[in-house]
């Protein structure tokens, strides 16, 4: 995983707008995200390369046709290295915490 590129793509409203609507229906083409985008379908291509560069969102061409599928795994992975970490200390803390106001040893 290249995190930088993640991140990166993760970084721009649009770029996350366009993983929410993959999210919400998988297997879409460019003219149906542009639907919902206030966008022209050569700026929302660019975004979906960069999306694509990053392993985000991965594609196939049926016939004319080229569905855009998200790709849950660099996320994944982002979450186990960066976000985990840190959400495992908090619980910690806070059943530490609960404990020492329940009264517990």
């Amino acid at each position: 995983m290249d995190a930088d590129k993640v991140f990166k793509a993760l970084g721009d409203p649009t770029r996350r707008r366009l993983l929410d609507l993959l999210c919400e229906e998988n297997g879409q083409t460019l003219g149906q995200l542009c639907e919902n985008l206030d966008m022209a379908r050569q700026s929302a291509s660019q975004h979906l390369g960069i999306l694509e560069a990053a392993n985000l969102v991965s594609t196939v061409k049926r016939g004319r046709e080229k569905r855009h599928f998200i790709n849950p795994v660099p996320l994944h992975e982002v979450y186990e290295r960066w976000v985990r970490k840190f959400e495992r200390r908090r619980l910690g803390l806070l059943h530490d915490l609960k404990k020492e106001i329940e009264g517990e040893e």
